[in-house]
């Protein structure tokens, strides 16, 4: 099939490919722009309740083109910037949707490809899946939030020695530093991550919305901006149509129905 995304439904999980199997899923302009619309009709879908972001063949993504990146020595600095923002666009885009986005990791996700992987919300992984911020490698510095995501859950010294070195390391070890959700076997990663992502698919969006949005700022925020920030969105979610479905259904002892609620107000939103 053509066309930079591949898309499929999986009952309320929408499942996204990298589809550049020729170049080991390399990125393009052309991939940061469909990208960024389908996490944005995605939002705006209420079918939609959780994102996978997956590569066809078995592979996440190589990372940039390097053809691309070479003739970009020609253009002026702001030409090189207009260029650079469709990727960080793109990040931006991850992390802004308020709707769960997970990462399913088979092969290799380096340079750029481990920064979207790493904006996720979730990330799940072959235990042999390679990672790497290769940038060094080729005399160029980390982009996409590389060392912002990184920086999340690892120190200083771990983060200069994976940036400085451009080595590889295993999904194992990033587990081991915090960053994956799960490991799968070689091969299963993403059925191990439409499983995480159909869990939480039903459930209610604008208060996912609102955790989601917590659990970004909580690593920057002091404890009272993040005392704050639980507050109002407490006090918001409590006459929300969500909390009044959960808390009945909690005390009359029966599931509760949010998807039944979807339809009801606008896509959620951080």
């Amino acid at each position: 099939m053509n066309g930079p995304l591949l898309s499929r439904r999986e009952g309320a999980v929408l499942v996204l490919l990298n589809n550049n199997p020729a170049a080991r899923n390399a990125l393009s302009p052309a991939f940061y722009v469909a990208l960024t619309q389908a996490l944005a009709e995605a939002q705006a879908d209420p079918q939609v309740g959780a994102i996978v972001l997956t590569g066809v063949d078995g592979m996440f993504c190589s990372g940039g083109d390097l053809r691309q990146l070479s003739r970009r020595r020609a253009l002026t600095l702001p030409e090189r910037r207009a260029h650079l923002e469709g990727l960080h666009n793109l990040i931006r885009t991850i992390r802004d949707c308020a709707k769960p986005v997970i990462a399913a990791v088979e092969g290799a996700a380096a340079g750029a490809g481990l920064s979207i992987a790493l904006a996720c919300d979730m990330l799940v992984s072959a235990r042999n899946a390679v990672f790497s911020v290769a940038y060094v490698k080729v005399g160029l510095t980390p982009d996409g939030g590389a060392t912002a995501f990184l920086a999340e859950f690892v120190s200083r010294q771990v983060l200069t020695e994976l940036c400085l070195s451009g080595d590889r390391f295993t999904g194992e070890r990033l587990h081991a530093l915090g960053a994956v959700n799960r490991l799968a076997e070689p091969g299963d990663a993403l059925a191990q991550a439409l499983a995480l992502a159909a869990g939480v698919a039903g459930g209610p969006l604008r208060a996912m919305a609102g955790i989601k949005s917590l659990c970004r700022s909580a690593p920057q925020a002091t404890l009272e901006e993040q005392l704050e920030r639980e507050a109002q969105f407490m006090v918001q979610a409590q006459g929300d149509d969500e909390a009044a479905e959960g808390i009945a259904a909690f005390l009359e002892k029966r599931s509760a129905d949010f998807v039944a609620l979807r339809t009801k107000s606008g896509p959620p939103t951080l």
